[in-house]
């Protein structure tokens, strides 16, 4: 597995990165042995960068994840965690809380939770409008110097916005969604980090696979959060799988399936780019392995690009009540 650094404070990682989110929550019922396996899988080849956030199923996704690494070695890996997202019992959300106050105590409980000493990148997973980013920022900062956090990071949020929070703490990385039907981040966020010297990890590079070739309407399960977006949404989701459709010509073409050129088109976007696939069993994982070490001449990606051009797929990455949340659209 090659390795990547994020930015120019943030540590080395893995050239691909593991979302746990999916193996507790999202997208239908999971399997907990084989999300452990999963995990254990991706360690042993090498993945070393493992996403989580402590509202993924109210601590579950966290709980599962202390299960899955106890016994690894603690610099083997380095552990990414979301805080803030609040939630109710019946798992709706209701807002964020990035207040100083907050930052601390979220921490405490993903420390206990993941039976870790520290957290080697830790970002808001929204800006609260309510608390300016430089005191969110600030006391992530104090809990750096602590010795609890390594690293800080953001997620979803515009340029000035990381301009702000950067000028308070160095920014390790930005974790926002970034994919083939995803391209928003292009115009501005981008060369924001460049520009600054921050890492990118993308999530979503599949499209919450609508774009791993993998997908189909009848593939719907009670619980699973896609039947509320957009893309998938009936109208959109059959002009989006044609996209799809184009993409796999152009993968079979290479030997290689749908996924594959997808996240390896996110991973030829710069050396800076870490994506993060949320694989749920190990066989999705051993497809997406080998992804990021997939080279794409020029005509690659010019192909890729004709399949799938800018701004062509339908429909928005998050219904409407969430878009107004984001930093950036689609």
């Amino acid at each position: 597995m090659q390795t990547r650094t994020l930015g120019a404070t943030g540590p080395a990682v893995s050239a691909l990165g593991l979302g746990a989110m999916g193996m507790s929550d999202a997208y239908g019922p999971t399997d907990r042995t084989e999300s452990v396996a999963t995990v254990h899988a991706a360690l042993d080849a090498g993945v070393t960068l493992i996403d989580t956030g402590d509202f993924y199923a109210m601590g579950h996704n966290e709980l599962l994840l202390a299960e899955a690494l106890r016994g690894r070695d603690r610099d083997s890996y380095a552990l990414s965690v979301k805080f803030g997202a609040l939630r109710g019992p019946g798992h709706d959300f209701l807002g964020q809380d990035s207040r100083p106050e907050a930052v601390k105590n979220f921490l405490a409980h993903s420390l206990t939770r993941l039976g870790t000493d520290h957290i080697d990148i830790y970002r808001p997973a929204r800006l609260d409008p309510a608390v300016p980013i430089e005191e969110t920022v600030g006391a992530i900062k104090e809990m750096v110097d602590a010795g609890y956090v390594r690293h800080i990071g953001l997620s979803e949020v515009d340029a000035a916005t990381i301009r702000r929070a950067h000028a308070v703490h160095p920014i390790a990385d930005l974790q926002i969604e970034y994919s083939l039907i995803s391209r928003a981040v292009e115009a501005d966020v981008l060369p924001t980090l460049r520009e600054l010297g921050i890492g990118l990890t993308a999530y979503g590079v599949l499209g919450r696979g609508l774009i791993s070739g993998h997908w189909s309407p009848a593939r719907s399960v009670p619980g699973d959060s896609r039947g509320f977006g957009p893309r998938f949404s009936s109208g959109n989701v059959e002009h989006n799988l044609a996209l799809v459709d184009a993409l796999r010509r152009v993968a079979e073409a290479k030997g290689r399936t749908v996924a594959q050129l997808a996240i390896a088109w996110v991973a030829a976007q710069g050396q800076d780019i870490v994506p993060l696939v949320g694989a749920r069993t190990r066989e999705r994982l051993t497809e997406a392995l080998t992804a990021p070490d997939l080279e794409l001449t020029a005509d690659d990606l010019t192909e890729i690009e004709k399949a799938v051009p800018p701004g062509s797929a339908r429909g928005d990455r998050y219904p409407s009540a969430f878009m107004a949340s984001l930093g950036v659209g689609n």
